[in-house]
């Protein structure tokens, strides 16, 4: 390989410097422009209420304050719903979730804009409505924010009559916060003829256009949105930036001047919407062998008050229920549960984690009702290698990996005698309990809403060689910057530090998808090789006409052709005074894709990537507390653009769904319906003291057999499935207890542990 070749190699973050000198500016760290305001939010102090009014003159008469802000005010659509029109950017007339913003205030200073909205339990007028905050009261009620969804093949019930076996459980299984470092921020700047400029911490900049657009009542060519960076985002900040956004841009048009709107951390967690928690009610039929002939199941999302994305999260879960297994017979149905809590939204792995952990409930406790190891059931249960089965949406599983994977996991970590070793530490310990499992992952990746996988891009050579990128992507620190850079100077022969990606911005790439669902490298990368490839071909023309020949080489920054051989920034220099255009625009749209929502058919998956874990943990049966002692994590990401980036999404994946699966847990009142956990004193997320000493990582480097770029495959969402290993290890320890099936749900808290142990007993 040249020293000059980009892809393939493991290059540092193009931000890492400025990550660890603090030099890397976020929205929050740009300078303000001379005269800017600051606005907070006024919050409901009622789970579900009538909106009665606001003391309006109080708010207003408070030290700095320059207005208040209703619904009212908003002279557009008061409305930031991303799919349909049930989510207000300002309370009107119903209170629905505590936390809910009611007003907005604006003032000289954040602090004076904070103080006047902590007002806003004493000013707001409302009249107490019942309401509804678990999941189960409102499917009992058949409240519901999209109509249900049902995936089926085959005959289900007859087949489970069939069946020599049979199981029926329920499982459920709590949300996640995403806890970005970052809180959610815009700053909204307005311009000329009524334009506005609205820097914001997003992952999707035009949703957030359009958005803004709307409560404007403004063209979209009006708005601008930029994006440099993001300090984490994990689907929070898809849809739920929109709020903040739309606050800012009205109050900046409302009084002519910029405003900022930043959320503390509790206002955040207050507000925003998280991974949907799920109840499940499972029932299958399988075989001596653990082989399943059917299963049937409902499952019941929190979606919170509005329906946000819960309705392509619920199509996501109820396709990754298969996980890595063909299902014969199916049925399933999905509900997506209204309460007045917060609305849930997007948070990596998109209802993917939900509905595969439900899978991989279900075979550890066939495994435990055969007496078998799990690890031999589900290889019982694995599609077939050749390719010659689909899925329950009956999608080929033509690119089925799993069998060598698995197979090198297995050695690798030492499965089988490790399992020897922890039923023979078991027998003779009262105590303390070990668990170990062993799960795999087959993850889909595109957007299952099929327009959505399309992607823009502009590469601008300039006359000394060094070139400027811009595509619709968003960084938030996974690297697609850094990736894209690596295509682009791959594709034109040049050196990684020639290339520069620009901020994410609207008015250079339109329309653009949100930077989620695992796609940012592989829309992005594929956009912006295509305009890479059209300059290097308009150079490589050039010097043909030029010096003759047939082959023109573009490698380690020089230009071969005809015998001749030149600096890249030489052939560019005289292609500029030859007229060659040298900027080009790209796009991409993935192939192959279809989706019937109606029948839960198709295609909606490019491809699928894959992975396996085996986690260790000790349990301790009189606290419940546990030791992650040792986890070994496999992960295809095919043929990798930039394997340290990978081996560190891979590493921060599984962390992020241990905390999910193992201590992050949200609580609200049972009674007014106050998020109690809601903020780091409360909330309990990993740190480095929860990561096992013995963390074994590695990817499985077999290429892509789909034209994905550079054969890579996405991996920012698929590894937060291994975590499932160490939520079942803790299982596993307990039915080592002398549980025989034991009833965990998730997060696994001590108190969850304990009380898995006390129905037992």
């Amino acid at each position: 390989m040249s020293p000059m070749n980009t892809v393939g190699r493991p290059l540092p973050h193009e931000s890492a410097a400025m990550h660890v000198a603090g030099r890397a500016p976020y929205t929050d760290d740009l300078p303000e422009r001379a005269g800017t305001l600051h606005a907070a939010l006024g919050l409901s102090p009622v789970a579900h209420g009538r909106l009665l009014g606001v003391d309006l003159a109080r708010l207003r008469g408070q030290p700095g304050v320059v207005d208040v802000l209703l619904a009212a005010d908003i002279p557009g659509q008061n409305d930031c719903g991303p799919l349909q029109p049930d989510d207000p950017i300002l309370a009107d007339g119903l209170l629905r979730y505590l936390g809910q913003p009611v007003f907005a205030v604006i003032a000289q200073t954040r602090d004076q804009a904070r103080r006047a909205a902590a007002l806003a339990k004493d000013c707001i007028r409302f009249e107490v409505l019942p309401a509804v905050l678990s999941v189960q009261q409102a499917h009992a009620e058949q409240r519901y924010v999209i109509p249900p969804l049902t995936l089926a093949r085959g005959d289900a019930p007859a087949a489970l009559e069939a069946a020599p076996q049979r199981l029926a459980f329920e499982f459920e299984l709590g949300g996640q916060e995403q806890f970005y470092l970052e809180g959610q921020i815009s700053y909204a700047l307005p311009e000329e003829a009524g334009g506005m400029l609205v820097l914001c911490s997003t992952q999707h900049p035009s949703e957030m256009q359009h958005l803004v657009a709307r409560a404007l009542g403004h063209a979209q060519h009006a708005v601008r949105v930029e994006c440099r960076r993001m300090g984490g985002g994990f689907g929070g900040k898809e849809s739920q930036s929109a709020l903040f956004a739309c606050v800012a841009a009205v109050a900046a048009a409302h009084l002519q001047r910029p405003v900022k709107l930043r959320l503390d951390r509790d206002d955040d967690f207050l507000i925003t919407g998280r991974r949907h928690g799920f109840w499940f009610q499972i029932e299958a039929g399988f075989d001596a062998e653990g082989r399943i002939l059917a299963a049937q199941g409902q499952f019941v999302a929190n979606a919170g008050h509005s329906a946000d994305l819960s309705g392509p999260v619920l199509t996501r879960a109820l396709c990754h229920f298969d996980n890595a297994y063909h299902l014969p017979h199916v049925r399933l149905q999905g509900f997506a549960a209204q309460t007045n809590t917060q609305s849930n939204t997007a948070f990596r792995g998109f209802g993917g984690p939900q509905g595969a952990l439900a899978m991989e409930v279900l075979i550890e406790r066939i495994a435990r009702e055969l007496g078998r190891d799990a690890l031999d059931v589900r290889r019982a249960n694995f599609y077939a290698f050749d390719g010659s089965q689909t899925t329950p949406y009956e999608q080929p599983v033509d690119d089925f990996i799993l069998h060598p994977l698995t197979a090198q996991l297995e050695a690798s970590s030492d499965y089988r005698a490790r399992r020897q070793a922890v039923n023979a530490f078991n027998a003779g310990s009262p105590v303390l309990k070990k668990g170990l499992a062993f799960t795999p992952v087959k993850f889909g990746i595109s957007f299952n809403v099929v327009f959505l996988n399309q992607a823009g891009a502009l590469v601008h050579i300039y006359t000394d060689g060094s070139v400027l990128v811009n595509h619709g992507g968003t960084e938030m620190g996974q690297g697609v910057n850094t990736k894209v850079a690596m295509v682009v100077a791959e594709e034109l022969g040049i050196p990684l530090s020639s290339v520069r990606c620009t901020a994410t911005d609207t008015s250079k790439i339109a329309n653009t998808s949100a930077t989620a669902a695992s796609t940012g490298a592989d829309l992005n990368g594929k956009a912006a090789q295509a305009a890479a490839r059209t300059l290097r071909e308009r150079l490589a023309a050039f010097a043909r006409q030029k010096w003759g020949g047939d082959e023109v080489v573009f490698a380690d920054g020089r230009v071969q052709v005809n015998g001749q051989s030149l600096a890249f920034e030489d052939l560019v220099h005289q292609a500029y005074y030859a007229r060659v255009q040298l900027w080009s625009d790209g796009f991409y749209a993935t192939p192959g894709l279809s989706w019937d929502r109606a029948a839960m058919r198709g295609h909606p998956f490019y491809y699928f990537a894959y992975g396996a874990a085996v986690s260790e943990v000790l349990v301790d049966t009189l606290t419940g507390e546990h030791r992650l002692l040792r986890a070994d994590l496999l992960h295809d990401v095919g043929a990798s653009l930039n394997p340290a980036i990978d081996l560190g999404q891979v590493e921060g994946a599984f962390a992020q769904g241990y905390g999910w699966l193992c201590m992050e847990e949200l609580v609200w009142h049972p009674v007014n319906g106050q998020l109690l956990t809601h903020a780091p004193s409360t909330y309990k997320i990993p740190t480095a003291n929860d990561i096992p000493f013995e963390l074994h990582a590695a990817l499985y480097g077999e290429p892509n057999r789909k034209d994905s770029i550079h054969r890579s495959k996405a991996v920012g969402e698929p590894p937060l499935l291994l975590a499932f290993s160490a939520f079942l290890a803790i299982a596993d320890a307990l039915a080592a207890a002398g549980v025989p099936q034991p009833e965990l749900r998730a997060p696994a808290t001590p108190e969850a542990v304990l009380n898995a142990l006390h129905d037992r007993r």
